[in-house]
């Protein structure tokens, strides 16, 4: 009776017909013990891999049809018409709430988590992180803060606390890091006449203290730090009438504070509202401020429709908590569905994280792997439990922990094979979003089951996306091609106190214009080609924008980051760079050059097949003669924050001095009179 049973699943899961199968059950009295056993044991195989294997994940919406729209404005196709998402909950539209809800939803669940090196990581629950912002927004209105307050610390549980305690009592939280430089927060402190800033350490508070010292910060009157100070700064404070506090003294004045208005029968608290002021985010390089509202919460949930959030989710980040992208995440993490915070985002510095994580099998083995792992991805599957992932990215994905089920890359580009390379050996789902300050941090975002690359996704449900004409660049809307250009409730209102700015960054239409160049492609999705603003001219008179030349070539396959640059002076573009750890001994070792990483990127010959490939992508991509890069310097070490060469925002600082890059790449790089300007 079981064989029968075996062969009955097995015809219908076959599509056997009546006739077929009756001819298949005549066979059956012809057939040996031994051979029934073996269909027998054939079939239930069968079965069970029909029943066990992998499913392709479901796409929100036809991955061929992204968008909706015309040629040059459109917006997500998840939309039924063109009104705009505004709030992701129907009972939500402030920050605050948004965190209530996460308190409701989460049944007080853990909130914030942070751990020693070598130790378990602790949690502070929901409750305690309101109970904590409650008293220290409270002492903060008791020290006089009116609506701006600062804070200047690298990420940690306190500066979130600090963030929701200017939330709860409706003022606004104005982050400050070290690459602003001195001048920058000077600027910064006066604009937003601030007088009371939050720091984590005596280090960073004293560099405040400066300042004060010399009158160029006025207003500054309290510093709240995290840490201990010594009794020497606190004197030191004193005698330019500046108070100094740890923030569990803030808190206790709070709390002091809460407990007599309680007792007069008035509610303390000062709860804001939809169009009440929520950040006002400095970003380096510029002096003006965008001021974003507190509406910011109106981003959905980037995969909604497709991605289910667990309550153990967590959520760990690579980018400061000053960055507006990282605020863009974790604010819908507060009230997700299960209350658990469910994203691990990726910049352009996952190249670095995995640039640490070196492989014991064979660089053929490891090829080979991928190329299954990227086959499976093109059929929509996404797993880390297969038999490659056992094998052989079992410690790359061990290196975040192991649990990775979503990754999101944004804030800068990320070359395609970094991208294939990253969904293949992480085994979980990466899309990749684009967006700026000005809007929230997104406005583009690539769909679950995607997994092309060479785009930033399709428009978020909260954004309409445009492109218009740039004639003087050859590019115009008609073609799907032009200034990218977003509106909806995402984008900002404006500069703080500089309506100049923003009249130049906000058009009567409500338009907000980013200055990047962008092409609309086929199935929907948005491509970055070009930057409209950063343009040169060679000697010759042409103009070159090194944006679209550094897009183009970094699909070259040894390519982790490129710089062009070039001058008046000079009738051609030179180039700068770093090849991927990854990818870069394999890939010279297939055309004779063997050497370790820092040998390579000295071996002239291997310049110049680096140079070849890369010429060779851009004679693909269209790029003019005048465009490639006529010199190559390799650099062996990747640019970044700290050597000068990328912004906070992780963007190539296009205009640093001659000497700059004299010190950084020495004198081989040829010609550096190119580079000057």
């Amino acid at each position: 009776m079981q064989l029968q049973e075996w062969l009955r699943s097995l015809c219908s899961h076959a599509g056997l017909k009546g006739s077929e199968a009756e001819e298949l059950w005549s066979l059956l009295p012809s057939l040996s013990t031994s051979s029934l056993l073996g269909l027998g044991a054939l079939a239930s195989l069968t079965v069970y891999w029909l029943l066990t294997r992998p499913q392709p994940v479901r796409p929100p919406c036809d991955l061929q049809a992204q968008s909706v729209g015309d040629p040059s404005c459109r917006r997500s196709a998840l939309l039924k018409d063109d009104n705009l998402l505004e709030f992701y909950y129907d009972d939500i539209r402030t920050v605050y709430e948004m965190f209530q809800r996460g308190l409701r939803i989460s049944g007080d669940g853990p909130c914030l988590g942070y751990r020693k090196p070598g130790q378990p990581y602790e949690w502070i629950s929901y409750s305690e992180v309101a109970q904590q912002a409650q008293w220290m927004g409270s002492g903060m209105i008791a020290k006089g803060c009116q609506q701006f307050v600062g804070v200047y610390s690298p990420n940690r549980p306190e500066w979130v606390i600090s963030e929701m305690a200017c939330y709860t009592y409706s003022m606004a939280l104005v982050p400050l890091y070290d690459t602003l430089g001195t001048e920058a927060m000077v600027h910064i402190l006066n604009l937003a006449e601030m007088s009371l800033v939050v720091c984590d350490r005596e280090e960073r508070a004293a560099l405040l203290l400066e300042c004060k010292e010399k009158g160029m910060t006025p207003k500054v009157s309290c510093l709240v730090l995290f840490n201990d100070f010594s009794q020497a700064f606190g004197e030191r404070a004193k005698k330019c009438e500046v108070d100094v506090l740890y923030r569990e003294q803030l808190m206790v004045s709070g709390c002091q504070r809460s407990a007599e208005t309680l007792f007069k029968h008035t509610c303390f608290l000062v709860l804001p509202q939809p169009q009440d002021l929520a950040v006002v985010c400095f970003t380096s390089g510029t002096t003006g401020t965008p001021d974003l509202r507190a509406s910011l919460i109106s981003l959905p949930v980037p995969s909604q429709g497709s991605f289910v959030i667990r309550q153990e989710d967590v959520s760990i980040s690579y980018l400061p908590l000053a960055h507006m992208f990282e605020r863009m995440i974790q604010v819908p993490e507060w009230g997700s569905r299960e209350g658990g915070s469910y994203l691990v985002h990726f910049p352009m510095i996952s190249s670095k994280i995995l640039g640490s994580v070196t492989s014991p099998l064979q660089g053929a083995l490891l090829h080979y792997a991928v190329g299954r792992k990227q086959a499976e991805l093109c059929r929509g599957i996404v797993r880390n439990n297969s038999l490659w992932d056992k094998l052989v990215f079992k410690k790359i994905q061990a290196s975040l922990g192991g649990n990775l089920r979503f990754a999101l890359t944004a804030s800068a580009p990320i070359s395609c094979t970094v991208l294939s390379f990253l969904r293949a050996t992480m085994g979980c789902m990466i899309c990749e979003g684009y967006g700026q300050t000005e809007c929230t941090g997104g406005c583009t975002f690539s769909l679950i089951g995607d997994s092309s690359t060479g785009h930033v996704g399709a428009p978020l449900p909260c954004a309409m996306v445009k492109v218009v004409d740039i004639p003087d660049m050859n590019y115009f809307a008609k073609n799907g091609e032009g200034e990218i250009c977003i509106r909806g409730p995402s984008v900002f209102k404006g500069y703080l106190k500089d309506p100049e700015r923003t009249a130049e960054a906000l058009d009567s239409d409500g338009w907000l214009h980013t200055g990047d160049v962008g092409q609309w492609l086929p199935n929907g999705t948005l491509r970055i080609i070009d930057r409209k603003k950063h343009i040169f001219k060679l000697c010759q008179g042409e103009y070159v924008a090194p944006e679209k030349i550094e897009n183009v070539y970094m699909r070259s396959v040894p390519v982790l980051q490129v710089f062009v640059h070039g001058d008046s002076l000079q009738s051609y573009v030179v180039g700068i760079v770093v090849p991927d750890r990854e990818v870069f001994v394999e890939w010279a070792k297939e055309r004779a050059f063997v050497g370790s990483y820092q040998e390579l990127c000295h071996n002239p010959d291997v310049k110049n097949a680096v140079l070849e490939d890369m010429r060779a992508v851009g004679k693909e991509a269209g790029l003019k003669s005048f465009e490639q890069v006529k010199e190559l310097y390799l650099h062996p070490e990747m640019f970044s924050i700290a050597n000068g060469l990328l912004t906070p925002t992780l963007k190539s600082r296009r205009q640093f001095p001659l000497e700059g890059v004299q010190a950084f790449f020495s004198v081989e790089m040829v010609p550096l009179s190119c580079l000057s300007g």
